[in-house]
């Protein structure tokens, strides 16, 4: 297997920013949380997926969104992505989606103006009204690293600077 990538936290003042956007009411806590983020990891020698934990407990009823700021970001070589999917299990028991699918990290959203911090918008899309509950420090997604091809006529050559959307504007 080849290693393509390195996990990293974001400064402290990218996630405070963050943080207290998504929880106002919380901002004192805002470097206890930071500092107890762990990097991403593989839990197994042969699995695939990276797992994002949780930086704090997470209650979500049936029909319910969170938009988490995961305080971590990832250099990769070129020619690589992250695609960020539910862990199995809690896609699987509760429907757990992200709002967009799939998390495409491209390899350029390491130098955005945001430091390229991750985040995770996910909502409980359950049909048997199951609350979803994640801990603290439990993986809530997992990222499995691919390479890439592009066109044989492909000319992209502008540079990113924001996040979600900056690409099209």
């Amino acid at each position: 297997m080849e290693k393509a990538a390195v996990f990293e936290k974001v400064s402290f003042k990218q996630f405070e920013e963050a943080w207290n956007a998504w929880h106002p009411e919380m901002k004192e806590e805002a470097r206890n949380v930071y500092d107890s983020i762990p990097l991403p990891h593989r839990a197994t020698a042969g699995s695939a997926g990276y797992d994002f934990a949780a930086p704090i407990s997470i209650v979500l009823r049936p029909g319910e969104e969170v938009r988490v700021p995961t305080g971590i970001r990832v250099k990769m070589k070129e020619g690589y992505v992250l695609l960020l999917f539910p862990r199995s299990s809690l896609g699987f028991k509760y429907r757990l989606q992200l709002n967009n699918t799939v998390g495409v990290i491209d390899s350029d959203y390491y130098d955005a103006d945001n430091e390229g911090h991750i985040f995770v918008k996910m909502t409980n899309d359950s049909r048997e009204g199951k609350t979803v509950e994640i801990r603290k420090g439990q993986g809530m997604v997992q990222g499995i690293f691919l390479p890439f091809a592009i066109a044989i006529d492909d000319d992209a050559a502008d540079a990113r600077t924001g996040g979600m959307g900056s690409t099209d504007r």
